[in-house]
């Protein structure tokens, strides 16, 4: 490769700047429209490598296995020295191959080629993808980075007309593909440039790389597409058509100074060809009935329009028209003789029927559904609706309800009962024949077991319908244990079910506990509906855990409340010595704190209670 010494370069470069013939820009993309590509290698595809590139389009050496330091392969793998196997970044590319370059110490030339046949004063765009093939980690530990210098020189590859570098691209935990570009304007005369990329990185362990899509198109403004309602696209229905609109193309004059038109037409977005005499701003679209697409090439002269290296391509105006939609298929009119009268109809999947009252316009019955189901005799029409297109069929299908005997109407039902009581089913319907599964055939049954009834009731024409009736059983309660707790009284029942409590008979409550003093009382359970009631007498007796005799109006005595119920009684205290400290016999029982009319001090004093044929030992605190 020919070199210039850096005086000389110096030298070059300010005659170059002075004459205005020199540009240099920074690493970018294109911020407007481009052509089809002038220029495009993808390296091809194939499990094999190469071939070898063509002479003087890289200065590296060609290996047709794994490239050591200063070599390169074309290769769909890349699977060596630890670096990432990874595809090639072609998109749909099956076994595509890209540019492999294990970079050398010293700086070397990635890739070089002439682009001939350009127009003088028109902006392009030179890009590629990039992949630092080299993961971080390994025994190079992050390695050296890649960085690649992109330039382009005139055709005798003395005068450097653009450049920029990537910077550092470091290495990756799983393979990154990166697009870097180059946009720069040829002078006036310049037909046939350079582009090269170069080695812009050091020698050593890593800077290792991928090349892959390297392209080379024009660059104009952006060019959108739009019809005076500001769509950009449009979709149709079948009855939209024909369809008539004006399209209008507006560039950003981002690029471009002046503005020449060809607008282009295609059926599939592929093949596109020039619409004769169509070279305005806008394009007059009369009587489509098809799918069709529209674009427009531009470029900044009239020659430029004309050729294919020098025009750039707008965005894209898509008029879709979707297909017709067919009517529903009925699946035949419905008589009511012992049926539901269900309407149905059948569409293909993605359609969604709508049923109406009318075969135009007419009220919305029933949305998204197969089915509809009037409550009315007459004439009722399903519409077919496309999910993706929302385009309805043009007609619509009628399904009618005619007259006949209705299926009985008849409600199921939850029913309860008490235990050891029975009760009455009913069908719910007279003048009919009944089928009951216990085998009788009359309107009304007596039962008194739980289970699941059902009754077949039959109408004159023979119509029928089953009922179900669940019957559920209420056990009366059963009392499992009765439980002072200090003041509280708590009731516990051994059986399920929803009870009312009571201490009276009279007045019950949901909760099974209750707060009281202490005495004889009877405790009451009922189930819900007074299906049972149970009663237990019960011995409340509260003593108390402690008393404060300090004369402040609370809990100044040791008192036995409702012990005077009980025909039998005897108290007993005693201090912690065992002491006999006070004692009573079949009658009430307070004590205040003292002994032989002297204050006793805060301590813990024992007590032996026998009420009846019940004995309480425990021990209660004095506190001053």
């Amino acid at each position: 490769m020919y070199k210039v010494n850096t005086y000389t370069f110096i030298f070059l470069s300010l005659i170059l700047l002075l004459s205005g013939n020199f540009g240099y820009a920074q690493l970018s993309f294109c911020s407007g429209n481009s052509g089809d590509p002038i220029y495009f290698d993808d390296f091809g595809s194939g499990t094999t490598n190469g071939p070898a590139l063509p002479s003087g389009t890289t200065s590296y050496t060609y290996a047709n296995s794994e490239p050591e330091d200063g070599f390169y392969t074309i290769s769909s793998n890349t699977n060596w020295f630890g670096w990432h196997n990874t595809q090639d970044h072609t998109p749909g590319d099956t076994n595509g191959r890209s540019l492999i370059v294990n970079a050398d110490f010293t700086a070397g030339e990635f890739y070089r080629t002439t682009i001939s046949g350009l127009c003088d004063n028109t902006t392009y765009e030179f890009s590629s993808w990039l992949l630092n093939l080299l993961p971080p980690g390994g025994f190079c530990g992050t390695g050296i980075p890649i960085n690649v210098k992109f330039q382009i020189w005139d055709n005798t590859d003395t005068v450097l007309l653009a450049s920029g570098d990537t910077g550092d691209i470091q290495g990756t935990t799983t393979p990154v593909w990166e697009e870097y570009g180059l946009v720069f304007t040829t002078t006036a005369g310049q037909s046939s440039i350079i582009l090269k990329m170069l080695n812009n990185g050091v020698g050593g362990c890593g800077n290792d790389l991928a090349i892959d899509d390297i392209v080379f198109k024009t660059c104009g403004d952006f060019i959108s597409i739009a019809d005076s309602s500001s769509n950009s696209s449009v979709s149709l229905c079948t009855y939209d058509l024909p369809y008539n609109t004006l399209l209008e193309a507006t560039p950003d004059f981002s690029v471009y100074d002046t503005h020449f038109y060809q607008w282009q037409q295609s059926n599939d977005g592929i093949n596109w060809f020039d619409i004769s005499g169509e070279t305005n701003q806008t394009l007059q679209i009369n009587n489509l009935t098809t799918t069709t697409h529209y674009r427009v090439k531009m470029a900044e002269t009239q020659a430029n329009l004309l050729n294919e290296s020098c025009n750039t391509i707008s965005e894209e105006f898509e008029i879709i028209v979707f297909p017709e939609v067919s009517p529903p298929t009925s699946d035949g009119d419905v008589n009511l003789n012992c049926s539901t009268g269900v309407l149905s109809v059948t569409v293909p999947n993605g359609i969604q029927v709508d049923w109406y009252n009318a075969p135009t316009g007419g009220q919305l019955l029933e949305s998204n559904s197969l089915n509809f189901s009037p409550n009315i005799l007459g004439v009722y029409y399903a519409e077919a609706i496309d999910s993706n297109s929302n385009c309805s069929s043009t007609t619509r299908t009628a399904v009618t309800l005619l007259f006949g005997e209705e299926i009985p109407v008849i409600e199921d039902e939850y029913l309860t009962f008490c235990e050891g009581e029975s009760i009455i089913l009913e069908a719910g319907l007279m003048d009919m024949d009944y089928l009951w599964n216990t085998g009788e055939t009359t309107s009304q049954i007596t039962v008194s077991t739980p289970g699941i009834y059902t009754v077949e009731v039959t109408n004159s024409s023979n119509c029928s319908a089953i009922k179900t009736i669940e019957l559920l059983q209420i056990d009366a309660p059963v009392i499992e244990a009765i439980n002072s707790n200090g003041y509280q009284i708590e009731i516990h029942v051994s059986s399920n079910g929803n009870y009312l409590f009571s201490l009276d008979g009279t007045n019950f409550q949901l909760s099974n506990i209750f707060e009281i003093e202490g005495g004889n009382y009877t405790v009451f359970v009922k189930a819900e509906g007074d299906c049972g009631i149970v009663s237990e007498n019960y011995i409340h007796f509260v003593i108390p855990k402690f008393f404060t005799p300090n004369n402040d109006g609370q809990n100044d005595t040791f008192n036995l409340k409702g012990i005077e119920s009980f025909s039998e009684s005897e108290v007993y205290i005693f201090d912690r010595y065992g002491k006999l400290i006070k004692s009573a016999l079949n009658q009430p029982f307070s004590w205040d704190g003292t002994y032989r009319n002297e204050v006793l001090q805060t301590s813990d004093f024992w007590y032996y209670i026998r009420i009846e044929n019940q004995i309480f030992k425990g021990h209660f605190t004095l506190k001053r």
